[in-house]
């Protein structure tokens, strides 16, 4: 089944089953295809919509819910919030057609690029996850 699974070589990966995508002093998030895989089919995410909050490494940025379950999303490093993807909010079925591009979630401006150095490669995601 980890075979079918997407998990891009460019992005970065937290324990928390949230990518990071690295441009310059900002950094795009989303979940990971394994993560929406263990959701099922999306029906809601509550994001920080309007922008401009600030967030800490670790810290709840929002909710996730499934018709199986409602899961926290946390943010895999701190900055402030530049946008969120609003598309969302009236189909949060593209996180589970498309994680890595349509259902991106956050840009957030990176506060501390050290914190880059505490996530996983693609390749270390994936032993994590056969750990699990």
């Amino acid at each position: 089944m980890m075979a079918s699974l997407n998990h891009p070589a460019n992005l970065k990966y937290t324990k928390t089953d949230e990518w990071v995508l690295v441009e310059g002093d900002q950094a795009t998030i989303g979940i990971t295809d394994y993560a929406q895989d263990q959701l099922g089919d999306i029906v809601y995410i509550e994001l920080p919509w309007d922008g401009g909050q600030t967030l800490g490494n670790e810290e709840k940025f929002g909710d996730i819910e499934s018709v199986k379950a409602t899961s926290e999303l946390v943010a895999p490093l701190s900055g402030e919030v530049v946008s969120a993807n609003q598309e969302l909010k009236e189909r949060p079925e593209l996180i589970n057609d498309n994680p890595y591009d349509e259902g991106w979630m956050l840009k957030i401006k990176l506060a501390n690029t050290a914190e880059l150095d505490q996530l996983m490669t693609a390749e270390q995601y994936l032993q994590y996850l056969e750990g699990r």
